[in-house]
């Protein structure tokens, strides 16, 4: 018996609702399995007789995917606002997927045969590009002000839904149908640029309330944090470069005020013998190889005037002797506040050659 397009087309639609109406329903959808055979051999006899229905059941499961997307899930989008509308973004997803494993189950004749010989997208590629069309393309900028505002808001140490962040941004590396692509340039490119405002505004303030010790503590915990979110729902390619935007802004453009600062500076630190402190600028600029080389110069600096200092007070006699304690003093800083690094044996080689150069021992160090 041969089976009319509309009669089959008629009798799929009802089974097709009914599972548009499961997927509505909370929390968990509920698939009758004979639901799904029934389906699936109606579309198996559509498209085995004579005349072969496949093109048109092709173009009607676009067409469901579709009338769907635009009568159900994009008007219960538009309505919602803020997290409300990430939470609904995170359902609407998933029910897009469930939707179009369902489907794609059911029309699977007609992509193991259709498909194959008259090179068309596959059923699965075609559903869920429907998705990144119609809704992706109309909510990523809201939802993208959204997550940003969230991300504000825990960083002034509210807390805020991480699973929810991390369920968003999954859709945005879904929807890059196996590239980060979506996920880089309408959500990572904006967060960055307000994570860089963020900490301008904060380096701008701290740099006038904190000595240059509180500062850099509370620098580490910033860095600290923000790999934190990393770990909870950023994509971990983000990590280099949300590091990168918080250390140029807290670190890099600050590097003048904090580390010459003349109260609290590198150069107080090692005349208050802060080595905690000393320790904790180096681990923050050993990243940045430029400005780890100021503090370096600073180190040079400081022993080259203490040094001086000593060659002027004391008699040739004990110059000597003197000299070697200072250079002992400071290789200890060498070694455990600067972890032995090269500019730093450099900086104190440098330092005593113009001290012997002004009249210090000649005794190699």
């Amino acid at each position: 018996m041969v089976l009319k397009f509309e009669e089959g087309w008629s009798s799929l639609q009802k089974g097709i609702t009914e599972v548009i109406r499961i997927i509505e329903e909370e929390p968990e959808p509920a698939f009758k399995p004979q639901l799904g055979v029934n389906l699936y051999t109606t579309i198996y006899d559509m498209c085995t007789q004579k005349p072969d229905y496949s093109h048109q059941l092709y173009e009607k499961y676009l067409q469901v995917i579709e009338d769907y997307t635009i009568q159900t899930v994009l008007p219960s989008l538009r309505e919602k606002h803020d997290e409300h509308m990430l939470i609904e973004l995170v359902k609407r997803w998933n029910n897009h997927k469930i939707l179009v494993t369902f489907l794609t189950n059911i029309f699977h004749y007609i992509d193991r045969y259709l498909v194959p010989r008259t090179n068309i997208p596959s059923l699965d590629e075609v559903g869920l590009t429907c998705f990144l069309d119609l809704v992706y393309s109309e909510m990523q900028s809201m939802a993208t002000k959204a997550v940003v505002a969230l991300i504000h808001k825990e960083r002034e140490g509210e807390e805020i839904d991480r699973a929810l962040v991390k369920n968003v941004l999954d859709v945005y590396v879904d929807n890059g149908m196996g590239t980060t692509e979506k996920y880089e340039e309408d959500f990572e490119s904006f967060m960055l640029q307000d994570t860089a405002s963020y900490y301008s505004r904060k380096a701008s303030r701290w740099i006038e309330e904190d000595s240059c010790p509180d500062y850099m503590i509370k620098v580490e915990e910033c860095l600290k944090r923000e790999r934190e979110r990393v770990t909870h729902y950023l994509h971990s390619s983000t990590e280099p470069k949300l590091v990168e935007k918080v250390q140029n802004q807290l670190l890099v453009m600050v590097a003048k005020n904090r580390l010459e600062n003349e109260h609290s500076g590198c150069c107080a630190l090692l005349r208050d013998d802060k080595k905690n402190d000393l320790s904790r600028m180096y681990s923050l600029y050993h990243p940045i190889p430029h400005r780890l080389e100021r503090i370096a110069d600073l180190f040079k600096k400081h022993i080259t005037e203490e040094g001086n200092a000593l060659i002027k007070q004391a008699d040739d006699a004990t110059t000597n002797q003197l000299l070697i304690e200072l250079h002992n003093k400071y290789m200890v800083y060498v070694t455990e506040c600067f972890q032995n690094h090269r500019f730093f044996h450099k900086a104190l080689k440098e330092a005593f050659d113009i001290l012997r150069s002004q009249g210090g021992s000649e005794k190699k160090f």
